[in-house]
């Protein structure tokens, strides 16, 4: 299989080595917060949005991977009509968890397959995540526990890890709150022949 993730992201990275694939990492450079300001204007739902940024990644990556199959995949985060972003700062990340903070939020997860710049396949999913109310001296000690992972991923949480205890409750594919939905990934590399069935 001839597959390139379309990412930095050392999270689903980690996903698609742990299920056995073999492939490449190339990064598309990617204007997302312009991307995000165009639909945001157009009123697009979050889920336009994840897919659009999924497929821009990997048709920006496309071209230099010739007959190779490139995944894109992004996630977003929406609370009361709110788009979040990753938190650029330590105390952004705060401020961003305290507005989370006994509200339930969708975080929408979308991955899409393309081969010489043609969209061939997509997949979104939508969990619902209900932060529990957290108190100040809770927040104060999960961030400084954490440090800098709070600023690596929408929402400034992992819940494969110490982020877990931030909620009352979660509804949704657990690969795809990690950041791809494998189980769909892996359904299509096999349809395509690209995994043994």
């Amino acid at each position: 299989m001839t597959l390139v993730l379309a990412s930095r992201s050392a999270g689903r990275r980690a996903m698609l080595e742990n299920a056995g694939l073999t492939f490449a990492s190339d990064a598309a450079n990617v204007d997302e917060d312009a991307v995000k300001g165009a639909l945001r204007a157009e009123r697009a739902p979050v889920e336009r949005a994840a897919e659009a940024l999924a497929e821009l990644k990997a048709r920006r990556v496309s071209p230099r991977h010739p007959g190779c199959l490139v995944l894109g995949a992004d996630s977003m985060l929406e609370c009361e009509g709110r788009w979040f972003d990753k938190a650029p700062t330590m105390a952004q990340a705060r401020a961003q968890l305290l507005a989370l903070s006994g509200r339930e939020h969708r975080l929408v997860t979308s991955a899409v397959l393309v081969r010489d710049e043609q969209r061939i396949w997509h997949h979104t999913a939508v969990a619902r995540l209900t932060m529990r109310p957290l108190s100040e001296a809770f927040l104060d000690s999960y961030l400084e526990a954490i440090g800098g992972l709070a600023l690596s991923s929408v929402g400034c949480y992992q819940v494969e890890g110490r982020g877990l205890q931030l909620f009352a409750s979660i509804q949704g594919d657990f690969y795809a709150i990690v950041g791809l939905p494998m189980v769909e990934l892996l359904g299509q590399l096999r349809t395509l022949g690209e995994l043994p069935s």
